[in-house]
């Protein structure tokens, strides 16, 4: 995975609360278990004018041009809620999202994240609508700056708010780990293992 440390970059105001995994990207979407090709699919049944079309609806945030390289979603509680599908995280991903804020996220959704390279920020709800109005005035210009190795998230007028994550997420990311390389670092002790294990066992590697 690509390391996160700090990020400034456009945000997308989506204020709506209980966005689940269908509307991140719809089943009829979901056309390969692969982690490529997704993107096109994302937030589909809003971007596209019509169901399994690709006209896009100009009204739909992400449709417009200031918001079109956001790299940041901020949204509204429960995000992420639903099904476990990890193809929303990995159509996100690929469509260049490496951060979503919001008030509280479904708890699988917010692991699945964590192992694919996006940040899930938690703030009061009030600090992310603030933060909106703030990017909404000029999207370009009024980006969010995010420092995952300080924990912090700093608004377009300087205002910066500090934001928990779990020490093995952080290291996740920070360093760019999946849960296989995260285990691999501790390979030497792994065979260790194995080998006083084959002493003691040696029926079982037969």
């Amino acid at each position: 995975m690509e390391k996160f440390t700090t990020l400034t970059a456009v945000a997308a105001p989506i204020l709506r609360i209980n966005i689940d995994t269908d509307i991140i990207i719809p089943s009829r979407e979901m056309k390969r278990v692969s982690k490529q090709g997704l993107s096109d699919g994302m937030f589909a049944n809003w971007r596209y004018t019509e169901p399994g079309g690709r006209e896009e609806d100009p009204d739909f945030v992400l449709n417009q041009a200031p918001y079109r390289n956001a790299k940041i979603i901020l949204s509204g509680a429960n995000f992420g809620c639903g099904s476990s599908r990890e193809h929303a995280v990995w159509a996100l991903h690929e469509w260049g999202i490496r951060c979503v804020v919001a008030p509280s996220f479904g708890a699988i959704f917010q692991s699945n994240c964590v192992r694919n390279g996006i940040l899930p920020v938690v703030l009061e709800n009030s600090v992310i609508e603030d933060m909106a109005s703030q990017v909404e005035a000029n999207p370009a210009e009024n980006q969010l700056q995010v420092n995952l190795e300080n924990c912090t998230l700093t608004a377009p007028d300087g205002t910066t708010h500090g934001f928990d994550i779990q020490p093995a997420d952080r290291e996740m990311l920070l360093e760019g780990l999946d849960a296989i390389a995260v285990t691999m670092k501790h390979d030497e002790a792994i065979l260790e293992f194995q080998a006083r294990d084959r002493l003691q066992r040696p029926w079982v590697y037969l």
